[in-house]
């Protein structure tokens, strides 16, 4: 199961990695393993020396009999300490956010990938559009030569 935010890594150009833990309820975690979770609007913020995950929407669970689940609740994410201060220093330091890269199974544990990210401008998107598509025309014509 893996579970990317493609908007993130079109919108910011990704500076550094980490792998965190998520608080799941039982439902969220059935969801999951559904595929059913869209993280194209969801940030990550350091509230009171925590990490939460927010705005991630993980859909309800089709078998859960409970009324009142909220979809886009904040989620707390689980990291060392360590990891934790370092983020908020670098974060003071720089024009940086933190942003939910994908949602991923490791054993039979979610981890969130959260990227260390800085937003690209408007020229940045095009140019690498542009380079893209380059690249694939290059490809076709490689392909036309290739017997």
């Amino acid at each position: 199961m893996n579970i990317v935010n493609k908007k993130a890594l079109h919108n910011y150009q990704i500076l550094e990695r980490f792998e965190a833990g998520v608080v799941l309820t039982g439902a969220e975690v059935k969801s999951l393993r559904g595929g059913r979770c869209n993280l194209k609007d969801s940030y990550v913020k350091i509230l009171n020396g925590q990490l939460w995950l927010i705005n991630a929407d993980i859909a309800q669970y089709k078998y859960d009999g409970s009324s009142d689940y909220d979809s886009t609740r904040s989620r707390k994410l689980l990291i060392k300490k360590k990891e934790l201060i370092y983020l908020q220093s670098k974060m003071k330091q720089g024009n940086l956010t933190l942003v939910p890269l994908r949602i991923y199974l490791k054993g039979n544990i979610f981890k969130v990938e959260v990227g260390l990210a800085k937003g690209k401008k408007v020229h940045e998107k095009r140019q690498e559009e542009k380079k893209r598509d380059m690249e694939r025309e290059l490809l076709l014509e490689k392909r036309k030569y290739m017997v």
